[in-house]
Formats: C-alpha cells, structure tokens, sequence
C-alpha cells in the first residue's frame, strides 16, 4: 500500500513539473513575440509621426529644459500660487573640493596615534558667560511646528547632548523638552511673535539674532495655520488667522544702528551669555559684518547659498545668497582686517555634508560649523524604510508629517550621536596626518587649490605651484637637536609594546569601533 502512495507521488510532482516547465516555455514564446510586436509597433510610430504627433518631441524638450524645471513649472500652473521646495538648491556653486590638504611628511612630521586632538570650541570669547562645546559641528535652526515635528526635535537635543554640542530652536516655537534634553541650546531671536518671553529667553545658552538664512534670505514666510495643529498651534499662538506669519523684518529693528539696542537689551536680560546675529550671505557681507561689529555681537552665523530649510521659493534657493566658500573667505579677512577676529566667533552652514567640507572651513578660519540636512538624513537612518517608496522620509520628521507617530526618537537620537562621533574621529584623524594636535592649529598653510578660481576666491596657493623652503628652515636642519647627543635605542623595559598597545586602544576606542564592526562583519 505504501508502495504505490511513493508511485503516486512520485507521478504527481513529476507531471507537476512537466507542467510548470511547458507552460513556462509557451509563456516565453508568446511573451517574445507579443513584446517584439509592442516594440515593433512603437518603434514604427517613432521613427515615421511627424513631431509634434511623435512621442519623442517631450525628450526634446527635455533636453532642451531640464525636468526640474518642466515639474517646477507644472506645479506653478497648478497651484497658482509660489511654490516651496525643501533642502535648499539643486544648483551646483563652488564648493571646497576645490582644495585639498598637503600632508605631514618629513619637513613636518605626521602627529603621533596615540596623541588626544582637541576638538573643542569656545563661542563668545570675550562675553561674561562664554559657551564652550566639546566638538565644533552643531545642529542648524530648525523649528518646532514650522519645521519639524516634537519628536525630531527631542532626538536631535539628546544627539547633540550626547557629544556635547549644541542645537538650536530656529524660528519655531520654545518646546520645555527641547531645552530639557539639550545640553547647550540658542534660542533664535526671530521677528516672529512667539516664544520671546523673558522666562523663555532666560533660559538659552547663547541667543542667535535671525536677519536672513541662506534658503530664504531674509524674506517674510507664510505657513497655512492648517498646517500648524495640536500643540504646535497653542506655542505658536495661531487663533483664527489664515496664516502664521514670520515677519521680514524685526519691529524693533528699522535701521542699522537699531542692532545694537537689540543687542544691549538681550545682553542685560540674560546677564552676559553669548549675543551673536544670524544673516545670509549677501554681495555686501563686509557692510553687513560692520554692522554686527557696530552692535558689539559676540557671534556671527553666516548662511551661504547652499543653505536649505523645510521649503523655500526656488528663486530664493537658487539665485539669492553668495556661496558658502566666498562667504566664508571674505568674512575671516574681513574680521581680520577689523581686529576683531579672537573677539567675535565665526559660525558658518549652508552645504555641509563630509568631515573634509568642515575641516577646510576651519582651515579657512570658521570657529563652527552648524550642519542642517545631513542631520536629518543620519538621524532617520533605516528608519527611512517606514516611508519609502510610498511617501517621502521627511514626513517621518516634517511637521506635520504623515508619519510622525512611527518616528521612534530614542532610536534616531543613537544614530545622530554615531553619526557626530564618526564625523568628528574623522578630522582627528585628517588632523595627526597635518602633524597637528588641535583643530586651532588647522589654517591656510595646510591646504592647497586645484583651479585658480578656488585659489582666487579663497587666496590658497595652486597645487602647482612649487613651495620654496625657507632660509630660515633650511638653516635650522644644520642645527643640532637637543637629542643628537644620544641616539641609542630606548630601554625595552620602559614600557613594552604590549602596553602600548593597551594604551592605545583605551584611548581610540570610538575611532576603532566603526573599523572592527566593519571587519567582523567582513
């Protein structure tokens, strides 16, 4: 009896298989042919339809007029109104790959491994309650409820609360757990309505003037209210208004000179912390600059074009503001020139997303670097997956996003603070192979242009340019050193390699972790 269940089976799957395997090859042939005839059909019509009845006129036209632009100007017909793209500009300026470091080598020895690179930064220098971070890359202004959503916000203070840096509340409203969970937060003095209160500003560890940023210059924003719901609605106070409105222009600011009250008035409220001023980087930034040194600001922010924020006109984005590499290069000489450098910090965003982009800033002058969209893409991590392909990651994050309630905020504040302590292991690194020991030892001298442009805008000698030594260096190599006199070989029993070793990895225990996960999962 068994038996013939064996045979019985045996004949089944095989004329299961027999089956599958000829209908599968009916199913070619006739695919083959059906989709040889849809080809051959469509190549007909291609190749003999006048153009303006012929398909191929829309790749034409959109060689002619990028896609950007034909999607851009589609939605303009739809809406009617200005449209807002979010994250800045597509638009490609000069950037810093124009530059490159030149290497430690033998006239400047490489720094040794197991050497400690001092990272840290020191806001408002000269103010009565000086800000001190532990690392110069911050997190840009990005605001609750016109921004981003509570849980965005919270992940990013408690990311940036974990490698001691700070964040900032941009011109949204105050959130008590932002300022709970940072562990240095600026408070954004906007020309908005909310959040201006005493108690509120009282409790900032530096405050930030808003004039202008780089995605929308200084331009008034209009947020439907329908956008701003729930608790966002309260802080912000929309009643019945149509819209929340960011001002222009501060009230209290109607001329140059008015700055300085401004300045004064928050210096006194907040009994000495950090007053520094926010603007996007016009043609004119040496007149703008004077102004802030007229004002006696402690700190200045500077947006180049690269800069994005939640949505923006693309007039705005694309064609207001001078790049990032400009506003920089001109500002550092100009705050030299006006000996006022060690006295007021240099902030700089707009367009940074690799350590290398903020190591040559720092190289060029800039005291910190605030980073914005590469934040919110390496605090969302895989967690990207919850949104695409049917809805787009940022509303995981965006207010009011979609998607916001699966947003897990404990999740992306670990990945934030992986992603600033692998950035900032990354300079230490490019910093020992300059043979440097801090990120203040990092200048011009370390780097060199590879087109003339970059060299102009920047005054970085071109690569290929030779560097004569000087008399003075070439004369101290026939000086003997202190140790000439004893070159013998050191005493093994001083400390042994292994203790060496032990010393090392203790102390480059983040740097090395990245490297071993990578090589144990090899």
């Amino acid at each position: 009896m068994g038996s013939k269940w064996m045979s019985f089976d045996v004949g089944s799957f095989t004329g299961t298989m027999i089956a599958i395997l000829f209908s599968g090859t009916l199913a070619l042939i006739f695919s083959r042919s059906l989709l040889q005839w849809i080809i051959g059909r469509f190549t007909k019509r291609l190749m003999n339809e006048r153009y303006p009845e012929n398909i191929w006129e829309m790749v034409t036209a959109l060689t002619r007029l990028p896609p950007r632009i034909v999607i851009e100007n589609s939605l303009r017909a739809s809406e009617g109104a200005v449209i807002e793209r979010p994250f800045g500009s597509p638009r490609k300026f000069l950037t810093y790959d124009g530059l490159i470091f030149s290497p430690a080598q033998l006239a400047t020895l490489v720094t040794p491994e197991d050497v400690d690179v001092d990272m840290r930064i020191t806001i408002g220098p000269q103010a009565k309650k000086p800000l001190s971070l532990e690392i110069p890359i911050m997190a840009g202004g990005m605001g609750y409820g016109i921004g981003v959503s509570e849980k965005a916000k919270i992940a990013i203070a408690k990311g940036t609360a974990a490698v001691g840096t700070l964040t900032n509340t941009g011109e949204g409203g105050f959130l008590p757990e932002e300022r709970q969970n940072a562990k240095h937060l600026i408070i954004q003095y906007h020309s908005g309505t909310w959040s201006k209160e005493p108690e509120i500003l009282k409790q900032a560890d530096a405050i930030e003037i808003h004039i202008g940023q780089g995605a929308t210059a200084g331009a008034a924003s209009f947020i439907p209210s329908e956008y701003v719901q729930g608790r966002a609605r309260k802080i912000l106070k929309v009643e019945n208004d149509d819209y929340v409105v960011i001002p222009s222009r501060h009230k209290d600011i109607n001329k140059p000179q008015d700055l300085r009250k401004v300045v004064d008035h928050l210096r006194a409220l907040t009994d000495g912390i950090p007053i520094g001023v926010k603007i996007c980087a016009s043609a004119k930034i040496e007149a703008d600059l004077e102004v802030a040194i007229f004002a006696g600001v402690d700190f200045v922010s500077i947006d180049g074009g690269q800069a994005g924020s939640k949505s923006g006109p693309p007039i705005l984005e694309d064609d207001f503001g001078i790049p990032t590499i400009y506003a920089v290069s001109r500002a550092v000489r100009y705050l030299q020139k006006r000996g006022v450098k060690e006295r007021i910090t240099l902030l700089s965003g707009g367009g940074y997303f690799t350590p290398s982009d903020c190591l040559k800033a720092f190289a060029l002058g800039v005291d910190g670097v605030y980073m914005g969209t590469a934040l919110l893409w390496a605090m969302t991590h895989d967690q990207v997956t919850k949104a695409v392909p049917w809805e787009p990651p940022t509303q995981l994050v965006f207010y009011p996003g979609s998607l916001t309630a699966q947003f897990d905020e404990q999740e992306a504040a670990k990945y934030l603070e992986n992603f600033l302590t692998s950035f900032v292991e990354e300079m230490k690194v490019a910093i020992l192979a300059l043979g440097k020991t801090s990120v203040h030892q990092v200048g011009v001298d370390d780097l060199a242009a590879l087109d003339e442009l970059t060299s102009k805008v920047t005054k970085v000698p071109l690569a290929y340019e030779p560097y004569i030594p000087t008399k003075e260096f070439m004369e101290s190599l026939l000086v003997p050193s202190e140790d000439d006199s004893d070159r013998s070989m050191p005493d093994p029993s001083e400390q042994s390699n292994e203790n060496k070793k032990k010393q090392f990895f203790s102390k480059h225990k983040k740097r090395l972790k990245t490297s071993q996960t990578r090589s144990d999962s090899t």
